[in-house]
């Protein structure tokens, strides 16, 4: 079904009303799914009300082959959506069955009611989480029974939209951390959410875009980045406004896939990403699709499908080859 021509509200576009206190009234949301047989979910942190949402393959492989890992941001404009929401939930039950993968759904902090960096925060805690889990298991000791069959050392962490950009944020924050046993082999940047005060070519031609309309992104923004900056914040356009310590931990990446569609207004934006780390010598794949639009896998099962099959490759190129990085 076609979207509807976007509002010349934001708010009303977003279907949200900012209240008076700072916090967000969100009108509409996808519903949220219970775990199921094949999903759990595992307390992070209960002070921030934050989880792991765990999935495992359907079609258990024989007890001798050990799961990789691929720990998962969702989407939503860092404003909306759980890793609970049905979308999210069903594309990791699919993923967990086409990749043959055990996925961590991290469900973390949303703005402006926490604002950024703490959905970074949490995203590192979540990779703290494994990595104790992956610490406890080498040593004897209990891990989650869930875990007892995965392989630490063949470790992903995937995003779409702001759950890519969380996924670049997160790894400048454990790029100098000592995660082992755990090794991460890769990033997996899906239709990252980027942004800055000028537009891009492609923001400006498809700034009425129905999905991600120019003044909708302006204001998630506004509401995620921290009070007082602008978009040029490094959180938003770290090709401008990177420094020379983001710079140098960028060089550890692990191999990056980046993944974007020509019909996605922030599509120049991933391209831009994409060569500001090639130029800090990280190993990186792109596919960008010239068809199709953002978040285009959540309402078309051939670009669902094809996205698997990229991440798929990607995994097993990263999995047969010596890790590119110490992280």
């Amino acid at each position: 079904m076609e979207a509807p021509p976007p509002s010349s509200d934001p708010y009303k576009f977003l279907n949200i009303t900012l209240n008076s206190d700072g916090s967000l009234t969100r009108h509409r949301d996808f519903p949220k799914l219970p775990p199921t047989e094949h999903s759990k979910d595992i307390p992070l942190n209960p002070n921030n009300k934050t989880f792991i949402r765990l999935f495992k393959p359907r079609n258990i492989p024989p007890p001798e082959t050990k799961l990789p890992i691929l720990v998962y941001f969702h989407g939503g404009g860092f404003i909306l959506y759980s890793a609970a929401s049905a979308p999210f939930h069903e594309s990791c039950t699919k993923m967990a069955d086409r990749l043959q993968t055990m996925i961590l759904s991290v469900e973390y902090r949303l703005s402006p009611e926490h604002r950024l960096p703490a959905a970074y925060d949490d995203g590192v805690e979540a990779i703290s989480w494994l990595r104790d889990q992956a610490r406890s298991a080498s040593n004897g000791g209990d891990c989650d029974t869930w875990l007892r069959d995965v392989d630490f050392s063949k470790c992903f962490v995937m995003g779409s939209s702001s759950g890519g950009n969380i996924v670049y944020g997160v790894a400048l924050r454990v790029a100098e951390t000592d995660l082992s046993p755990v090794k991460i082999r890769g990033l997996i940047m899906n239709q990252a959410f980027f942004g800055g005060v000028e537009p891009s070519g492609s923001e400006s031609r498809l700034k009425d875009d129905r999905i991600c309309p120019l003044t909708a992104t302006h204001l998630l923004w506004s509401l995620c980045l921290p009070d007082g900056v602008d978009r040029d914040h490094v959180y938003s356009n770290p090709i401008k406004s990177s420094g020379a310590e983001e710079r140098e931990k960028m060089g550890r990446f692990p191999s990056t896939l980046i993944n974007g569609y020509g019909g996605d207004p922030l599509v120049d934006r991933q391209r831009d990403v994409a060569e500001m780390l090639k130029a800090r010598g990280v190993h990186v794949e792109t596919r960008f699709d010239r068809d199709g639009f953002h978040a285009c896998e959540l309402f078309d099962e051939n670009k669902a499908r094809a996205l698997y099959d990229t991440v798929e490759g990607f995994m097993k190129s990263c999995s047969t080859t010596a890790p590119s990085s110490n992280m």
